[in-house]
């Protein structure tokens, strides 16, 4: 007998209390163990239209929904006793008559009206979206037959509110249609086809194979499994490439879902090659391990071949490998250095702009003569400075130079560098294939090395990112280093982490399209979400003081309305503003745990961090403070621009982060400044109080 999972058994049992659902998960293995078990207690819901439908007793008042036949036995759905009943009553388990998906269907007579707004005299009638879509057209998306009529009278207002009630599949659909889009050509399966294998259907059902398997998805809810694809994203990790590929996508879209299915699928189909899933950060490195670890966990063979870790590391490694340990400058010995140097040299260059070009230009490309930088196009850096100055200059930057050979000291550029070149040279197989995640953030150093590392290799090199999350790069051809991905980069549109409300606002803090040095454009427009939620709350308030308490009072409200604290981020620009995000969660009654690099969250305490480390990050809430003026954008980074050109870059990269933050929210967000407040927080909308 098949023992298989719903979707909506996970999302209901993460509703319960953490006593209930222990017994909940022991019930569970019981029965996957033993179904036929005397223990058990079957009850058959004569109410439900599907005859198929039992619940089984967990507690005095919890109860099971299984839908259980002579080859099957599915957990559906678990809650109190007369709720559990309820959803039993208004759904049946069936095989869509177009795709042949099977899918659960709520029973049109027995629920609730959908309401449709009325509308004042005055106002003119909303148009109806889908009028002109046939009934074999909607069939074929996944909507049921018992709603194609509510489907047809939706308006604009009334959409969300249908889009509930359908498959996931129907209302990506409908939402995609809505928004001017062309949905993916849905798959139609032959009548004798096994419901259950149809890609929509294996995104909402899963056979539990082992005790193991069932442990490892009741541990977790079900959008932290990434186990499941939809179809444009499954169709994006098995295609076969020619050269490097790259898949973009707004925040919330998948791109990372996509990387780390991406990584299992080339290590599945390729059983001996080592494969490297990679990104900029260890906290980002730390949730990608986690994260695979959920997903081929039970695939030791799978899992022991695919290495996660920071892009520094590897380079790291791949350095001493070839020539023993690596000494690094950090920072700090850059900027003395850099300091000594300039201080025997007339100029009046500052040192935020001397720290940048050297960052920017001379390392990262690895000048090493007057030539090289003198003909440098320098591309990301609009200060433009004649030869003159560039003499200078080089003066300084030579003297760098020498001072890191003479103390041994190396710079990570000069680290990527050397590994690149000792693997032209001596080609080692370090790693078949490259998948690398955040690839908006990539520098120069590490793209070569990605490049001499696998980048004339089909499949080689897979690239997952969003040019509107660039917080650290200054941009850069990608072409010019031998990474040429056009014709092979794809974009995702719908977006599963974040409501369709803040998705729609924070999209506004960016253009509605964006494109790199190549020309390779990513366009917001047509990106959907896959759920509505309330819309978001942005606030200027007279003082922090009274910051705090709008915050205090927002956070309260969260945690009645269930959401744990370690569901809920507080996030702000800089260091600075950190005591003020601690201090309204304190006020709430709460505790709070600072992020930092490497960090993650914790049980029972709300994660308080810089927009930095929110990055890869999702949370249920959301709060966004001290979004003031001179804060947002950071001041003290502003004044630090060495000529007014370059400030277009600045503001964008503040913008980016605004973005970032305000994107790790799944259902809430609130946005908080004190008067005047961030220019920025005009553009993002102002909200409700």
């Amino acid at each position: 007998m098949e023992f298989r999972i719903a979707d909506t058994f996970t999302d209901s049992l993460a509703k319960l209390t953490g006593d209930e659902q222990k017994a909940v998960k022991t019930t569970a293995f019981d029965l996957q163990l033993d179904p036929a078990n005397p223990g058990m207690r079957f009850h058959r819901l004569e109410r439900a239209k599907d005859r198929s439908f039992w619940s089984v007793r967990v507690s005095r008042d919890i109860r099971l929904i299984v839908h259980r036949t002579a080859a099957s036995l599915m957990l559906c759905y678990v809650g109190h006793h007369d709720a559990a009943y309820r959803w039993a009553e208004r759904r049946k388990l069936e095989r869509h008559p177009t795709t042949g998906a099977a899918q659960f269907v709520e029973v049109r007579e027995t629920i609730r009206e959908v309401a449709v707004p009325r509308y004042v005299v005055a106002d003119a009638p909303k148009p109806l979206l889908f009028g002109a879509v046939s009934d074999d057209q909607l069939l074929g998306y996944g909507v049921p037959e018992e709603w194609l009529d509510d489907v047809r009278r939706a308006t604009e207002d009334s959409l969300f509110e249908v889009a509930e009630h359908l498959p996931s599949e129907a209302a990506e659909a409908l939402l995609e249609l809505a928004t001017g889009g062309v949905p993916p050509q849905p798959v139609h399966a032959a009548e004798d086809a096994d419901p259950f294998a149809h890609p929509d259907a294996q995104r909402r059902f899963r056979v539990m194979t082992n005790l193991e398997e069932l442990e490892r998805a009741l541990a977790y809810p079900w959008d932290k499994w990434t186990v499941f694809l939809h179809p444009a994203q499954r169709t994006i990790v098995e295609r076969s490439y020619t050269g490097p590929a790259r898949v973009s996508g707004s925040a919330g879209t998948g791109k990372t879902i996509v990387a780390l299915h991406r990584a299992a699928y080339l290590a599945r189909t390729h059983p001996r090659s080592r494969v490297l899933l990679t990104t900029f950060s260890d906290a980002l490195a730390g949730a990608l391990t986690q994260k695979l670890d959920r997903l081929v966990g039970n695939e030791q063979d799978v899992r022991d071949r695919i290495m996660v870790t920071t892009i520094d590391d590897v380079g790291i490694q791949a350095f001493e490998v070839a020539f023993g340990p690596a000494k690094v400058a950090d920072r700090t010995a850059i900027r003395a250095l850099l300091r000594d140097a300039a201080a025997s040299a007339e100029h009046r260059f500052s040192e935020r702009f001397l720290e940048t070009e050297w960052r920017d230009v001379v390392d990262a490309w690895q000048l090493s003569t007057w030539e090289e930088y003198r003909d440098v196009a320098r591309l990301g850096r609009k200060t433009r400075i004649g030869e003159k100055q560039r003499s200078v200059l080089w003066s300084i930057f030579g003297r760098v130079q020498s001072a890191l050979a003479e103390q041994r000291l190396a710079t990570m550029p000069g680290i990527f560098a050397r590994a690149t070149a000792h693997l032209r040279e001596h080609p080692a197989k370090l790693f078949d294939f490259a998948v690398l995640d955040e690839s908006q953030d990539i520098g120069v150093p590490q793209l070569r090395f990605l490049a001499a590392l696998a980048g004339d290799k089909p499949d080689g090199l897979f690239f997952a990112g969003d040019l509107g999350q660039r917080i650290f790069q200054t941009p850069f051809s990608w072409k010019a280093l031998g990474v040429d991905v056009r014709g092979r980069a794809q974009t995702l549109r719908i977006n599963y982490r974040t409501s369709h409300q803040i998705r729609q606002q924070a999209d506004r803090l960016l253009p509605t399209e964006l494109a790199d040095v190549d020309g390779n454009a990513e366009s917001r427009r047509g990106t959907i979400s896959a759920f509505n939620g309330p819309a978001p709350t942005v606030r200027v308030l007279d003082s922090a003081e009274t910051e705090k308490g709008a915050i205090a009072d927002w956070l309260s409200a969260r945690t009645a309305d269930g959401i744990p604290p370690h569901e809920i981020g507080v996030f702000v620009r800089s260091p600075n503003e950190l005591e003020r995000a601690r201090a309204a969660v304190h006020q709430a009654g709460l505790c709070c745990v600072e992020l930092e690099d490497g960090t993650e969250g914790h049980e029972g305490a709300v994660a308080v961090g810089t927009m930095h480390l929110a990055k890869g990050l999702e949370f249920r809430a959301v709060a966004v403070a001290a979004c003031d003026d001179e804060v947002l954008p950071l001041q003290a980074r502003i004044g630090q621009v060495a000529d007014e050109a370059d400030l277009e870059d600045a503001y964008d990269t503040e913008r980016h982060l605004l973005y970032v933050a305000c994107t790790r929210a799944r259902d809430h967000l609130l946005v908080t400044g004190v008067q005047p407040g961030s220019e920025f927080l005009e553009d993002l909308g102002t909200g409700g109080g």
